[in-house]
């Protein structure tokens, strides 16, 4: 897919992978959105670095667990661009909690995890897909983890998190 001139909105954009994404998009030509929830100064560092070097990028601050704020969010991203072509759902959030320490996983932490890591996607994926349809083209990117299949990670509730990515996106698939 050409990118060059496209709009691409990454979420969690200013730190780790979202940055790396954020970051590659610009060099191939894409105008960046650097998503945000909780890392601002994180956010802008990565568009100020993308503009630094010649590329376009602003930040844009929503939780993506929070349907309206993200229906908000891409609202202002198409009335100030016109669209929104590439989506990397990237944000997502996890707790350190030993696999084996099922008393740990508390419903406030199993429920914060799937709000971020799996309905944000969802909510993300929704807010844009009328914008490409209406464009008839666009991308949807959903970054999980190799914990979603190996069901080993930073805690039971982070893999089981990430296979519902997995089946989220073979869901989507060639839709």
């Amino acid at each position: 897919m050409e990118i060059t001139g496209r709009i691409a909105l990454v979420t969690g954009g200013g730190t780790g992978i979202g940055r790396a994404a954020c970051i590659a998009l610009a060099k191939r030509g894409a105008t960046v959105i650097v998503n945000y929830s909780r890392s601002q100064a994180e956010a802008e560092e990565t568009a100020a670095h993308i503009v630094r070097e010649g590329g376009e990028a602003i930040v844009a601050r929503a939780d993506v667990s929070r349907d309206e704020e993200v229906r908000s969010m891409v609202r202002s991203i198409v009335e100030s661009y016109g669209a929104v072509d590439l989506l990397v759902n990237n944000a997502s959030i996890t707790k350190h909690i030993p696999m084996d320490d099922l008393e740990s996983v508390a419903e406030e932490v199993w429920d914060e995890l799937f709000a971020v890591n799996v309905s944000g996607m969802f909510a993300c994926a929704r807010a844009v897909a009328p914008f490409m349809k209406q464009s008839r083209r666009g991308a949807i990117v959903n970054v999980g983890s190799i914990a979603g299949l190996t069901g080993v990670g930073s805690s039971l509730p982070y893999a089981v998190s990430k296979a519902a990515v997995h089946g989220l996106t073979k869901s989507w698939r060639g839709r």
